[in-house]
């Protein structure tokens, strides 16, 4: 058995292999000599002093066979001929859904609206240069959802939903490197998972399964408060006992039509703000004191930070930050003016952005006059168009400089910016709604008292974020995860209310797997 030690030693020693394996010899109190092969578990960084430290847990093996605690193995069989189980929806809960469903002996079939990942990219170009929308292909919509153009953050602090390391595990399966098994905040990066969502699809594929892109689920159909099937592209009707909903927290069209059929959802708070964006370098010498304009040490991942504040009643926190990163376009609709960030694997971009957002409840949506289950989303529309209607149209995004933000004034220029179709000069207190402006106002300054530097007129302020999470919950039965209404509905993941992030989405459509072959084997 190898010793698991834990060592906090600095980055610059822990990219030396000599130096690192002697400090672990030390830690296990024999020679350096003596260690035959080590495999790092666990890696974190403390950056709260000026001596920047890592901390690594390590397996050390002393004159023993090397054993790979991440060792994997799938079992991808053949299900070709198996029970048929229909996914809506190819995101990481749509994907993960359909690995789960093999593994388990059933043949999955997603259908999914928009493209697949290679095709998907000419629209999203068509949106960053020309601001220009497809309702059914675009940062949300498409082979991989949103996850796929939303960074690669695969932390989570949802460990009840299922196994974690697994849904990680899978991800190295299928291209990831291996280092995101170790990181306490693992991250791929947006250039590298459109690879290794491709290399999803195909394995599902070569297991018996199936991939419908250009595929709309457009009704459901239901007898007796049962599934008998489902209806795709408003002509093919196929007959089916179940259904897992994963169709991601911006199908407004399915909460509409759910809605419509008087199948039981809810309004949800969700969280809404904007985009703020720094120099990297900034952010870097605030988290890692060394002044302005120095390089970081080359052993250093560009800085993040984690902000939160309680202003005027309200949470305002930090959200989905992006070292290194770009702001993209993230509407699903022409008129409606949604932004997001991520970044590369590298994390090597000049900017450094993160959401800033404020908690709205449905005493909020009653304000504006929005009530019943779709109050939140059409809530989140009504900010959403304003901010198109003060950007000017084509994706433009309406700005201030953070100073001019607080001050409520409109700024004379702004600062250069990643945001590729470009920002608008705009009062955003035309956007926000007055308790969300308010909160983020004062939120700002706080965060300016935390980290000397950050409350600074040389940060855009870029509205709106605003797709944090789905604004409607689906309820289900917490043991069966059906539809509390509805037989053989399996709502799942972050649009249905119950996931935040790659790896949660991930990790309960597993789960919802699961109980879909329960439910098909009773």
């Amino acid at each position: 058995m190898p010793q698991n030690v834990t060592i906090r030693i600095s980055p610059t020693e822990a990219a030396n292999e000599k130096i690192l394996k002697q400090r672990l010899a030390s830690a296990v109190k024999t020679k350096p000599e003596n260690i035959n092969a080590y495999q790092i578990i666990r890696r974190s960084l403390d950056a709260r002093s000026r001596n920047i430290i890592s901390q690594l847990q390590v397996n050390v093996f002393i004159n023993e066979e090397f054993s790979d605690a991440f060792e994997f193995h799938p079992n991808l069989q053949n299900v070709e001929n198996k029970h048929e189980v229909y996914i809506a929806g190819a995101g990481p809960a749509g994907l993960f859904a359909a690995l789960e469903l093999i593994e388990q002996g059933l043949k999955p079939i997603i259908i999914e609206r928009g493209k697949n990942v290679r095709d998907r990219r000419r629209d999203l170009a068509a949106m960053n240069k020309e601001g220009k929308v497809n309702p059914e292909s675009n940062y949300c919509y498409g082979e991989g959802g949103a996850g796929t153009y939303s960074d690669g953050k695969l932390y989570t602090r949802s460990t009840k939903r299922g196994n974690i390391l697994k849904s990680l595990q899978w991800f190295v399966h299928f291209g990831a490197t291996e280092r995101i098994l170790q990181e306490a905040h693992p991250h791929i990066g947006t250039n590298k998972l459109p690879g290794i969502i491709a290399n999803m699809r195909e394995a599902i594929i070569e297991c018996g399964g199936e991939v419908w892109f250009d595929t709309k689920l457009t009704d459901i159909i239901i007898e007796n408060n049962q599934i008998k099937g489902i209806e795709i592209n408003h002509d093919k009707k196929i007959k089916t006992s179940s259904l897992i909903l994963a169709t991601g927290h911006s199908a407004r069209d399915i909460f509409r039509m759910l809605d419509k059929k008087n199948v039981l959802i809810e309004a949800k708070p969700f969280a809404l703000g904007v985009r703020v964006e720094h120099h990297q370098s900034l952010i870097d010498s605030v988290q890692y004191h060394c002044p302005i304009g120095t390089e970081r040490n080359e052993f250093l991942p560009p800085a993040s930070y984690s902000l939160v504040s309680q202003e005027a009643g309200r949470g305002v926190f930090s959200f989905c930050m992006c070292p290194g990163g770009i702001i993209a376009p993230a509407s699903t609709d022409e008129g409606e003016l949604v932004v997001n960030g991520w970044s590369p694997s590298k994390r090597d971009g000049f900017f450094a952005n993160s959401g800033m957002v404020v908690t709205v409840d449905e005493k909020d949506f009653a304000k504006y006059g929005f009530t019943g289950p779709l109050a939140g989303m059409k809530f989140q529309q009504m900010v959403e168009q304003k901010a198109w209607q003060v950007g000017g149209g084509k994706l433009k995004a309406p700005a201030q400089r953070m100073t001019d933000f607080v001050s409520g004034k409109l700024s004379n220029s702004l600062n250069d910016c990643s945001y590729l179709p470009g920002l608008t000069s705009g009062l955003l207190n035309e956007v926000l709604p007055k308790e969300v402006h308010q909160s983020l106002k004062l939120g700002f300054q706080t965060f300016g008292k935390k980290m000397n530097g950050y409350y600074t007129e040389n940060a855009n302020i870029v509205a709106t974020e605003s797709r944090t999470s789905s604004p409607v919950r689906i309820p289900r039965n917490e043991e069966t995860l059906e539809h509390t209404q509805v037989t053989g509905l399996f709502p799942c993941a972050e649009g249905a209310g119950y996931a935040g992030g790659i790896i949660s989405a991930a990790m309960d459509g597993a789960k919802v797997a699961i109980a879909v072959k329960n439910f098909i084997e009773k």
